[in-house]
């Protein structure tokens, strides 16, 4: 058995395909959507829970100061984003973590 690498991504660890940049996705976006895979998706030996927990919680509030044209302009790239995953064959959890992503933020939401 081979000596493991480590630069080697851990078994458990949860990542998101590469995005092509011809999409136009905005780039932040794009750093939100894979560190929300990653705390939200991977297993306790990689990630602590707690920890990415509280991280997302920031996330949130921060994606909840989201409004007008910003706003508007995320919901146009996550739609691209679904109908990319849909057309490349990707996982269908995969393509609703895109559909359902501000909905599971609160954003948008009246407070």
């Amino acid at each position: 058995m081979a000596a493991k690498s480590d630069d080697e991504v851990p078994k458990g660890a949860a990542v998101l395909p590469v995005i092509p940049e011809e999409l136009g996705v905005d780039p932040l976006l794009l750093a939100v959507l894979h560190a929300t895979i990653f705390f939200d998706g991977s297993e306790e030996n990689v990630v602590n829970q707690r920890a990415a927990r509280e991280a997302m919680e920031y996330m949130a509030d921060y994606l909840r100061r989201l409004s007008g044209p910003r706003l508007a302009k995320v919901h146009e790239d996550l739609a691209c984003l679904a109908a990319f995953a849909r057309e490349e064959g990707w996982r269908k959890e995969q393509i609703q973590f895109f559909k359902e992503f501000l909905e599971n933020f609160g954003v948008g939401e009246k407070n």
